[in-house]
């Protein structure tokens, strides 16, 4: 009996054994999957790239290597991806294998580095998209040596017919499956939640916690779940009447602070950006200042407006101009600049909706006057995007002075316009 129930336990401890990890794997193979079979194929031909080679160098991966699937990599490993007439986009993996890649599921053959030139010829692409971006970090991952070793493995013949695919590595990565989607929902409540409890009596202690123990805390809590991050440390700061005080220092909290954050958090292959703001109360209070809610509450009906304005099927140009034409006739102020407010009564506005994603700051269409490039494509169904914006309203505790609040959160448009993925910023959050 004592050894059935001994090999029981070890059987149960083997079930258990990678589970998380397996979960994950598999959520990113079905991810993959559906990006090549849906995706890949219209993106491909509405940039008219024949062909498309994304190469890795051990130790010098590709920006895209989690989307391909990985793999142990060698000296040289290319992805590729042919249009050969048919529904289905063909997918190889020359000189990258392993038991991930592999299982995966997801590629049509596996060979080695030294066949390129061989399956290229066979093939006979009439233009050949490479990872060659000036614009986008996240689509510029050949190196100028892996280029000329291309050029002379293929010859002039298909050096010629070399394209950038700057665009086709956007509208791939920015056109989301439900798959992605749900990962994305998934990453934005470790996010808010992370985030919510940052900004609590549970971590913070007035007069005795510093910006930066607010940041470790949020820090040791992505370590704790297996969670990445775009941006490094959290940026926990203090806004005052003359700005940012002091951003993830030692400068300690105190009764009377305006805090905010700003942060995202990555989870298989998808990164959020949110910020979240609260107020210390002062002895005696039990409730934020009127002004500040004042000022919170027109940064809510500036977001609302901009939920309700952003729509599919224009320019990241035109939904801009849509949105401050709305805010204008709601009687806000468009500024001039970033953190170019003015003395004026009414609350001053900047938006910054930018597309996220695989990264905290994404590649597609981009609401945001920071991503020209990004401003000219068009926004699509199943776009990821934050709705980002900055207001400055006059506050009569800071002497008219005004306060900046920020709001963002992560939504998905939809062919209805823009949809949230979580539960968003409800309110200025108290620390008792």
């Amino acid at each position: 009996m004592k050894k059935a129930i001994f090999f029981l336990a070890i059987l149960v401890c083997a079930q258990t054994f990678g589970q998380e990890a397996m979960r994950r794997w598999r959520k990113l193979n079905q991810v993959r999957q559906d990006k090549f079979d849906l995706v890949l194929p219209e993106a491909m031909r509405e940039n008219n790239i024949a062909m498309w080679i994304v190469t890795n160098r051990e130790g010098n991966l590709d920006p895209l290597y989690t989307d391909m699937g990985e793999g142990y990599v060698g000296q040289n490993a290319y992805y590729i991806f042919t249009d050969i007439g048919k529904e289905r986009i063909e997918r190889a993996a020359l000189g990258v294998g392993g038991y991930l890649l592999k299982e995966g599921g997801t590629y049509d053959y596996f060979g080695s580095a030294d066949e390129l030139k061989e399956f290229v010829a066979k093939r006979d692409p009439k233009t050949i998209g490479l990872n060659i971006s000036k614009n986008f970090g996240g689509a510029d991952g050949l190196t100028h040596s892996a280029y000329l070793e291309l050029s002379e493995i293929l010859g002039e013949k298909y050096a010629k017919r070399f394209v950038s695919a700057e665009k086709l590595v956007s509208d791939f990565r920015s056109r989301r499956v439900a798959s992605e989607i749900a990962i994305y929902g998934e990453a934005g409540e470790f996010s808010y939640t992370i985030a919510e409890r940052a900004f609590s009596n549970e971590v913070i202690t007035s007069g005795v916690t510093t910006l930066e123990d607010v940041a470790w805390f949020m820090k040791d809590q992505q370590f704790k779940n297996n969670l990445g991050s775009s941006f490094g440390m959290p940026s926990v700061y203090i806004t005052g009447p003359d700005g940012v005080e002091a951003t993830s220092s030692d400068r300690i909290i105190q009764r009377g602070d305006v805090l905010m954050l700003d942060w995202g958090v990555g989870l298989m292959n998808m990164f959020t950006d949110m910020k979240r703001m609260a107020y210390v109360l002062k002895e005696g209070e039990t409730d934020v200042p009127a002004g500040i809610q004042n000022a919170f509450e027109q940064g809510v009906k500036v977001r609302d407006i901009i939920k309700k304005t952003i729509k599919p099927g224009v320019t990241a140009q035109k939904a801009e101009d849509a949105v401050y034409a709305a805010l204008t006739k709601a009687g806000f102020n468009k500024m001039k600049g970033f953190n170019k407010f003015t003395d004026l009564d009414k609350t001053d506005v900047i938006i910054g909706c930018h597309s996220v994603g695989n990264w905290g700051h994404g590649i597609g269409p981009s609401v945001a006057f920071f991503n020209p490039v990004r401003l000219t494509y068009e926004l699509k169904p199943s776009n990821l995007i934050s709705i980002e914006l900055f207001a400055y309203t006059k506050v009569p505790e800071w002497g008219g002075k005004k306060l900046r609040v920020p709001l963002e959160d992560d939504a998905v448009i939809t062919e209805r316009g823009v949809e949230w993925l979580y539960p968003i910023n409800p309110k200025v959050l108290v620390i008792k």
